[in-house]
């Protein structure tokens, strides 16, 4: 059994975040002294693009590119699990450059990430849509957090498909399953960040089915709706998933 704790402290970007895979950490928190802040791009931009305007952005702030710690990224249509795996290799390999993904170590990439894929609109290749970093504390400050996007995919196995909750069924009953699953790993995290639904300043689903009977039993009933739910008409970002949350308690928003 691992001893690495699961909440580990990014020091140089300024946050704490959740173990998880390689590709991306399940949700970062500021730590004491920063807070975390979101930018959207307009017109969002190819990732060579995007993270050329992270980096120009964050010298700006007077911040080093450490304190990038969250993205969320927009991709053409549903990776394979291969393709997924590819896909990853070449997005990790800024972060590495960058100082803040340590090639070889599939627990150490501190950076959260959503990726999905839109019904409509789609871009003809992967572009980011929006980033989160770290800045110092402002005098009067509430703790900041950003929980990744998680589907209906549990821990183990091989592939995705081996891991999806009620795989193919998007019946009312299975539908109800998987969003039951990913609200209850939603909370898992917000509780490992040190926070709850109460804190929740964004929440925002990505998928294509109905899930509007179950909004109000299953989120609006947890106080998890306070600033609304955002419904984005996406897809998960791998064939087989069918439904998506990430959960934001930035500081502030801005569109650039």
């Amino acid at each position: 059994m691992s001893t690495l704790p699961a909440v580990p402290v990014f020091a140089a970007g300024g946050y704490r975040y959740i173990r998880a895979v390689f590709q991306y950490s399940g949700g970062v928190a500021a730590e004491p002294g920063f807070e975390i802040e979101r930018a959207r791009f307009r017109t969002p931009l190819r990732l060579t693009d995007a993270f050329a305007a992270v980096e120009a952005h964050l010298k700006t702030l007077g911040r080093p590119v450490t304190a990038f710690a969250q993205c969320e990224l927009r991709s053409p249509a549903p990776f394979t699990d291969q393709g997924f795996y590819d896909f990853n290799k070449v997005y990790v390999g800024t972060l590495s450059r960058w100082g803040i993904y340590k090639e070889g170590d599939a627990l150490m990439n501190p950076v959260a990430r959503t990726n999905v894929c839109p019904m409509y609109d789609k871009p003809s290749e992967p572009v980011m849509y929006a980033f989160s970093y770290t800045v110092p504390a402002k005098a009067i400050s509430h703790p900041s957090f950003i929980v990744a996007g998680g589907g209906e995919a549990r821990e183990g196995g091989i592939t995705y498909r081996d891991r999806i909750v009620r795989l193919d069924d998007t019946s009312p009953e299975g539908l109800t399953e998987k969003v039951d699953f990913v609200i209850a790993e939603m909370h898992r995290r917000l509780q490992l960040l040190g926070f709850d639904w109460k804190d929740a300043i964004t929440t925002e689903a990505y998928t294509v089915q109905n899930i509007g009977h179950l909004v109000g039993e299953r989120l609006a009933a947890r106080g998890a709706l306070s600033g609304g739910l955002v419904w984005n008409y996406t897809r998960p970002p791998v064939q087989g998933l069918e439904f998506e949350m990430d959960v934001r308690g930035a500081a502030r928003e801005l569109l650039l």
